[in-house]
């Protein structure tokens, strides 16, 4: 079976060797329906946001911004983008699994 890529913009994308569910839509599919323009990374401006975050987060941040070596915005973006594509995988009633390194068992992803 073919891959399918999902393009999560922000230069991310998701590679499934299963492709989604008949019907299903999913984030970075060309349906910005639901975006009312503001930042959602067409040719609309930009929405600025401050957030409060924890410790651990901030640690998360930084730690990946330097493995990418992306930008903490560019950074933030991804994550939303990413934590939004989970929420929709989830709600279809579909699974993420990874592989936390090379040579260990593939498990199941949740998100608590």
């Amino acid at each position: 079976m073919p891959a399918v890529t999902t393009n999560l913009g922000v230069g991310a994308a998701i590679t499934d060797a299963v492709p989604a569910a008949a019907g299903a839509r999913l984030l970075g599919e060309g349906d910005t329906a639901e975006c009312d323009g503001r930042g959602d990374g067409t040719d609309g401006p930009l929405e600025q946001l401050t957030v409060n975050i924890t410790r651990r987060s901030s640690f998360a941040l930084n730690l990946i911004s330097k493995l990418t070596g992306d930008t903490r915005t560019d950074t933030v973006n991804r994550a939303l983008q990413v934590y939004a594509y989970l929420g929709q995988v989830t709600a279809h009633g579909g699974s993420v699994y990874v592989r936390p390194t090379a040579g260990t068992r593939i498990g199941r992803l949740e998100v608590l």
